[in-house]
């Protein structure tokens, strides 16, 4: 793992870490807190799962580029 995706997953992981703690501070019922931690969880997936998705092509790109250099 290189140095810049481990200061991304540690900042990730402390945002994520700020929320949920902030969530359960927040004074909601047991029932709210539950649904909003579950909402954010699923809205986090899917904006990882597209920022994964996205640095998969770019490094797909890449490859085929440094390939096409390579052969050309």
């Amino acid at each position: 793992m290189t140095t810049t995706t481990k200061v991304f997953l540690g900042i990730v992981g402390a945002a994520a870490a700020g929320v949920v703690i902030g969530m359960l501070i927040a004074p909601d019922k047991g029932s709210e807190l539950r649904k909003k931690i579950k909402d954010n969880c699923s809205d986090w997936a899917g904006q990882l799962s597209d920022l994964f998705h996205q640095g998969k092509e770019k490094v797909d790109d890449l490859a085929a580029e440094a390939g096409n250099k390579y052969r050309g």
